[in-house]
């Protein structure tokens, strides 16, 4: 009886969480709310439609018509485009139309054209303009009479093309100085701007509270817009939305004036339930997304964020994110003016965990719109409508979008249609969907297909004599100031790139030197060349292999060489933690300026060679980064010349650089440090030996010593098959291949190199294995550098203050990306920090409970860690785990070592 009374309770219990539930949607006519005012997305917040501009003509189209074309995509309703500043605003920089005062270039950069071919394609869409950075001749800082006279000049370049700007913000997620509101729409009134309405202050909600206690500042602004005010902020699950009662008290439109920041797919769920939640439990009537597109270069930061991503102009390749049918699901069934009905718009179920709704009416009285998502329900849910107050009782049509699970077969499906009874119907829905129900008609879906990706081909070069003054170079894409197509100076005919902004931007985010990058990511060995002409003192730099940039644009992995007027010059390495180290320098005679001179750097396997005008400077060897861009760019905000850039293949050459386990932490090593053939590979603690540096050659062999290869026993092929070194012979037991995915393949065999067992202790012998994608079948070569963030806390491993002195002890703080917290995992177990401090323990004690210190690097084994893929950070000398002590997770918890117990707090990530 128990049993049955316990198997009954919980069939009882299941229902609350998992069940189906019905809901009564009542749609009615008579009843109303607030007015919708539309569906877009942000094109700018960082040259995040850069690309664009490049792609073939037809390619070109067919992405616009997926954004903007009605009945056919995501049919935006708003673009809201950067105005310039000449500086970086997340991942990339946009030229102002005024790099100097009174110079004016509406011209400038691709916004007004992007506006433009959308206003062509949907003459009803709303045009909004914003400005994250300024130009720095800009007196008084950013809240300036300047600055609303530079965005006075931009609404005039947009009216001399012809456009009609509907609104016009502030400083970009930097708050309001309410007097400069004040003082912007008097001098807009006063330009013949009148009908321009003010957003205020794409920040947060605070801005109503000011609008309620100053009449001038509330009437200089038309609408209130916040950014990210559903749950989870930037990129969050938006399972909940928010505004204040100020906010909603005021009367005017609130909008979500930036949200998303969410991959084109995978955030498609966050995407419908900030505008269907954002309604219901916010009063919001607009939603832009960030950003618009990702046509920036794959090696960038939110890289695949937006509603498509477009990264391969030269191949003509895109992808139409689910973000676009998502988006779909609303802008296709209602447009700007038609009004939400708030008895007609709720929770399924009365319970966020089913998904929510909203219903709109057209101003004919006669159609509606219901939107419905189900994107956290866990069963289908069933809505039954009643239709009434006027509107039309006549057939619905339903679409629906898988949006959990994109597939472009279940994206934007005209489903069924319903005839209602007596203005009843029922509509059942499955979990994990967006269904709208309407009586309109006219939507699609679009039907263009890109053509497959391709590297950009090599040899590639451009002398620029083609482009028109005052433009952008095709493929060159700016990270910090602006390069433009110039007449060439000093002497030179025809057309050069010109860095032009000729002092330190008003910034959004941090400072950095001015460069452009250009070209494939996956290029690896070349040889990259320019002229250069320094127009005053200074440094000039030439970018190769640049891979993998973080937020801020400082953070570029890169290597550099840097030439100064005065015959100094440089080879250096930048890290994607934004350190840089200097791998060569010396002296030239000096180069002057106002002169042209032609510097290289070229690349083959892991060696790395600089040229000035046909003698080398200086060669040297590092494996840190085998592919990426070039890019050209100056130290500061020199206004130098560049022309004739070419970009030409190199064979491949050697890369040398030990073998981590990615799960052990340890290398792959000889055993004994012994050269004798058949001497048995084996893990042990890295030290960068010369038994633990392995040479990928062209040839496709792993050598050792320079004359022993790594070696499949007995030439096998098997399972389980050990490996050796012995003498190099070319044959397939001696022919690896280093995948960029961290295995090594035998050629022979098929199969990878594997620690035996999934053994990660010292000892463990090394073998060939069917691959299996085992984390003890993927090797590091070399470095690996990030946070260590705490998998119990959410926060990071933090040097206090970014100190860099020793004995500094780290500590868990909320994470950033700094310098202070970006440790390198190297060949020699090393944790470094700022390059040249190691984690360390505090005076050498090996005991539970001993803490953590930065120091100076001196190749003890206290200052020895193995990175596991477990997420454990063990330390050499102790073997225990660094811990956060106590298990604490606030800021400012200490670090220190304890016995590896599993728990979270023992368990770091490195992303």
């Amino acid at each position: 009886m128990l049993a049955l009374l316990a198997a009954l309770l919980a069939v009882v219990a299941a229902p609350e969480a998992h069940a189906a539930s019905t809901t009564a949607v009542t749609v009615d006519g008579s009843q109303s709310g607030r007015t919708f005012d539309g569906i877009g997305a942000i094109s700018g917040g960082g040259g995040n439609s850069r690309l664009l501009t490049d792609y073939p003509a037809a390619q070109q189209s067919q992405i616009l018509d997926y954004l903007f074309k009605p009945d056919y995509g995501a049919n935006l309703q708003i673009l809201k485009a950067e105005i310039g500043g000449d500086a970086n605003s997340t991942d990339g920089s946009e030229p102002s139309i005024e790099h100097v005062k009174g110079q004016i270039n509406c011209n400038a950069g691709y916004e007004f054209w992007l506006m433009k071919q959308a206003k062509a394609r949907n003459p009803n869409i709303k045009l909004y303009g914003l400005a994250w950075a300024a130009p720095g001749w800009i007196n008084g800082g950013f809240w300036s009479t300047d600055t609303i006279n530079y965005l006075i000049s931009w609404l005039g370049c947009a009216k001399q093309d012809g456009l009609s700007i509907d609104y016009l913000g502030g400083w970009n997620e930097r708050g309001h100085d309410v007097n400069w509101y004040i003082q912007l729409r008097s001098a807009l009134n006063a330009a013949g701007y009148s009908g321009v309405q003010i957003v205020g202050d794409d920040s947060g909600w605070s801005v109503a509270d000011d609008m309620a206690s100053n009449s001038a500042f509330n009437n200089a602004v038309q609408v209130i817009g916040a950014h990210y005010p559903c749950e989870g902020g930037d990129g969050g699950d938006a399972d909940t939305c928010s505004s204040t009662a100020n906010a909603k008290n005021n009367g005017k439109p609130l909008w979500a004036s930036e949200n998303g920041s969410q991959d084109m797919n995978s955030g498609a769920p966050a995407l419908i339930r900030s505008i269907t939640r954002g309604y219901v439990d916010a009063d919001m009537t607009g939603y832009l997304n960030w950003p618009l597109v990702a046509s920036i270069y794959s090696n960038l930061p939110y890289n695949t964020v937006g509603l498509a991503t477009a990264n391969s102009p030269w191949s003509g390749n895109y992808s139409v994110g689910e973000n676009t049918w998502a988006t779909a699901q609303v802008t296709q069934f209602a447009q700007p003016g038609w009004k939400f009905i708030d008895s007609g718009s709720g929770y399924i179920g009365g319970s966020e965990s089913n998904g929510s709704y909203v219903t709109l009416k057209s101003p004919n009285g006669t159609d509606y719109s219901t939107v419905l998502e189900t994107t956290t329900a866990t069963a289908a849910q069933t809505a039954n409508f009643t239709v009434k107050g006027g509107l039309s009782t006549g057939t619905v049509h339903v679409w629906a979008t898988d949006v959990n699970n994109p597939n472009p077969a279940t994206d934007f499906v005209h489903t069924q249609d319903i005839t209602p009874s007596g203005g009843t119907y029922s509509l059942t829905m499955q979990p994990g969907y967006i269904y709208t129900v309407t009586t309109t008609t006219g939507q699609g879906k679009g039907t263009a297909t890109a053509p497959a990706a391709h590297a950009l081909a090599l040899p590639y070069s451009d002398n620029f004599d083609a482009d028109a003054t005052n433009t952008e170079a095709k493929y060159l894409s700016d990270m910090q100031g602006s390069y433009e197509v110039r007449p060439c100076a000093d002497g030179r005919s025809g057309q050069c790139v010109q860095q032009v902004t000729p002092v330190k931007p008003i910034e959004w985010q941090d400072d950095s030197d001015a460069f452009s990058l250009l070209g494939d990511p996956s290029w690896s060995n070349y040889t990259v060349k320019t002229d250069v002409d320094l127009q005053q003192a200074g440094t000039v730099e030439l970018l190769g292999r640049a891979n993998t940039q973080n937020r801020p644009q400082s953070h570029q992995a890169a290597y550099e060489l840097r030439v100064t007027d005065t015959g100094g010059w440089s080879i250096v390495k930048s890290t994607s933690a934004g350190n840089l180290s200097t791998l060569a320098s010396g002296s030239h005679a000096a180069l002057g300026t106002d002169s042209w001179h032609t510097v290289s750097l070229g690349f083959s396997g892991d060696q790395i060679t600089a040229t000035l005008d046909g003698t080398t400077l200086g060669t040297v060897t590092d494996s840190s980064y085998l592919t990426g861009q070039v890019g050209i760019g100056v130290v500061g905000y020199q206004t130098d010349q560049f022309d004739n850039l070419s970009i030409t293949p190199n064979p491949a050459g050697n890369i040398g650089g030990v073998l981590k386990g990615s799960q052990s932490g340890l290398c792959a090593d000889v055993t004994g440090q012994s050269q004798a053939n058949l001497t048995p590979v084996q893990l042990w603690d890295c030290t960068g030996g010369a038994n633990q540096s392995w040479t990928a050659t062209p040839s496709g062999q792993l050598t050792v010593y320079g004359s022993k290869c790594l070696d499949a026993n007995a030439g096998g092929t098997a399972d389980g098959t050990a490996v050796q070194i012995y003498d190099c012979n070319n044959t397939g037991a001696q022919q690896w291949t280093v995948n960029s995915n961290g295995t090594v393949v035998n050629t022979a065999s098929g199969k990878c190199l594997d620690a035996t067992g999934g053994g990660t202790t010292a000892g463990t012998a090394l073998e060939l294995w069917t691959c299996n994608g085992g984390s003890n079948q993927v090797w590091a070569r070399g470095s690996v550098s990030g946070p260590l963030r705490g998998k119990g806390s959410g926060r990071c491993v933090d040097v206090p203050a970014a100190s860099e002195d020793n004995g500094a002890q780290p500590a868990l703080w909320d994470c950033n990306g700094a310098n202070n917290q970006t440790w390198t995992s190297t060949g020699s177990n090393q944790l470094t920090v700022y390059d040249n401090k190691c984690l360390d323990l505090i005076g050498g004690g090996t005991a539970d409970g001993t803490g953590v210190q930065i120091y100076d690097c001196n190749g003890t084994n206290t200052q020895q860690w193995r990175v596991r893929a477990d997420g454990t950070v063990v330390n050499v000398a102790s073997g225990t785990c660094l811990d956060a002590t106590a298990g604490g997770t606030a800021d400012n918890t200490p670090l220190e070592i304890w016995s590896c117990n599993g728990t979270s707090n023992q368990s770091w990530s490195r992303t």
